[in-house]
């Protein structure tokens, strides 16, 4: 039985549109940009907090840097050391996905998806170059916090108006999506890792704005096949009758953004991966092997390669699986990840409980962490993506895609106060947070499939609507 026998208002698509891996060949562009602004953007969130705390924050360095006194002392309340870069970092992480709402209204009613992109990843580029500097680290992190707002919402949009409603393939088309991402984490740290810790700390910043660069490129060769831009018509021009929001459409956007707090809890451990877990693992875990001390940031490779698997075999095992069984819902894969992310959770918590006084941690808790997580999320992020872009309104797609990146804003936003703990609580008590977050997104997950689903489908609207 084929998908058209399935679907009665499934449409076949132009021999075109089949072009990359059974998808349009715009998503293999989209996903080869993504994947080089990933590359640049986790090759900061690799180095960042290493690099606040072994280079930049001490003395004879954090004196060269402009505005970060005044910053620690009025935003910060005058911390210092690891609970610096631990704020510091939860407020960069938290900010770069407020701002794609901002991105999203730009594209949505004033330069349309293609040119807010282009901006953005300008901007991201420049952020990086800046990133070489010491005195110009504060504004590096400004141009990328601008440039992720004006870039990561708008080419989510574009991955999802590649097809239509009743595309099947769209589920899928965000795991690939997802794969390419991960493949450049796991990159990012063997390249521009190792260069910032083995070389110069500015040499990893530096490669992460070439490649961002290299991103653009990539991105404006294959505009030709790239869904229709929304921009708005310029002046004189008559502009095409603007789609009311009926009330079936403002009910799935509310139901959408009830989501966004609940995503935002159960991405805490998800997210701590790069703030406090790589102090821990610097300090605790046993990386020397034959006299020679790998790179922390390798931790990244590991968690991304494990990442980049668990997608692939998640998503043939949901194609295995709806051969013969009834795929679950968006909702239900969410639940099913959240019980995977709680496992992955106590395998921190072991890790920290079982090891002994003066002895360094082994790497097999910490690998089934990264296993269990990633299986976890594998089965949420990209789901939860696929689930804004078809839901929302077509209208203000971009707005509610940039909107549902607020739960990464909450989440950073938790992890630059949960991640300062870390000095201070004892380990175990630390990582139990963290697997306290994913049991609350699993209820909560649960509660809205029993009480929320229904609202988020395509009702019909009344014929007065």
């Amino acid at each position: 039985m084929t998908v058209a026998d399935t679907t009665p208002d499934f449409e076949p698509a132009p021999p075109h549109d089949r072009a990359f891996l059974g998808h349009p060949k715009g998503l293999g562009y989209l996903s080869f940009t993504e994947a080089c602004e990933r590359f640049s953007y986790y090759s900061m969130q690799t180095l960042l907090v290493l690099y606040m705390v072994k280079y930049l924050l001490l003395p004879g360095h954090v004196e060269n840097v402009i505005g970060l006194e005044w910053v620690r002392v009025h935003l910060f309340s005058g911390l210092d050391g690891q609970p610096l870069a631990s704020a510091i970092f939860g407020t960069y992480t938290s900010l770069v996905y407020a701002t794609p709402i901002l991105g999203g209204i730009i594209a949505d009613k004033w330069l349309g998806r293609h040119r807010t992109l282009v901006a953005g990843g300008i901007f991201m580029a420049i952020g990086h170059f800046l990133m070489a500097f010491e005195g110009s680290f504060l504004l590096a992190l400004f141009s990328l916090v601008v440039g992720v707002g004006l870039f990561k919402g708008n080419i989510a949009t574009q991955v999802g108006a590649l097809y239509k409603d009743s595309d099947l393939r769209r589920a899928m088309a965000f795991q690939i999506f997802y794969i390419a991402i991960n493949a450049s984490v796991i990159i990012a740290p063997l390249v521009s890792g190792t260069l910032g810790e083995k070389i110069g700390w500015h040499w990893g910043f530096g490669t992460a704005g070439v490649v961002m660069v290299l991103g653009l490129i990539i991105y404006l060769w294959g505009k030709q096949w790239l869904p229709e831009d929304n921009v708005r018509p310029a002046a004189g021009e008559a502009a095409a009758p603007r789609e009311k929001l009926t009330k079936n459409d403002w009910t799935r956007t509310i139901a959408l953004l009830m989501l966004i707090p609940v995503m935002a809890i159960s991405l805490l451990t998800n997210q701590e991966i790069f703030n406090a877990y790589l102090v821990w693992g610097d300090e605790q875990f046993q990386l020397t092997f034959s006299g020679t001390t790998l790179p922390t940031s390798w931790l990244i490779t590991l968690d991304a390669t494990l990442s980049f698997a668990m997608l692939v075999a998640v998503a043939w095992f949901w194609k295995w699986w709806g051969k013969s069984r009834t795929e679950p819902d968006e909702l239900g894969k969410m639940i099913i990840g959240s019980l995977f992310t709680i496992a992955g959770g106590l395998c921190l918590f072991m890790a920290a409980f079982t090891q002994a006084p003066g002895a360094k941690i082994g790497l097999a808790w910490p690998f089934l962490f990264h296993l269990l997580n990633s299986i976890g999320f594998a089965n949420i992020l990209p789901v939860s993506l696929a689930l804004f872009t078809k839901v929302a309104p077509k209208a203000i797609t971009a707005t509610v895609v940039g909107l549902y990146y607020l739960a990464f804003f909450a989440a950073n936003a938790i992890v630059g106060y949960v991640g300062g703990l870390y000095s201070s609580l004892p380990t175990t008590t630390f990582w139990l947070l963290h697997v306290a977050s994913a049991v609350f997104g699993l209820v909560a997950f649960i509660a809205f499939k029993i009480f929320v689903a229904d609202r988020m489908a395509h009702l019909p609207e009344p014929a007065t609507a």
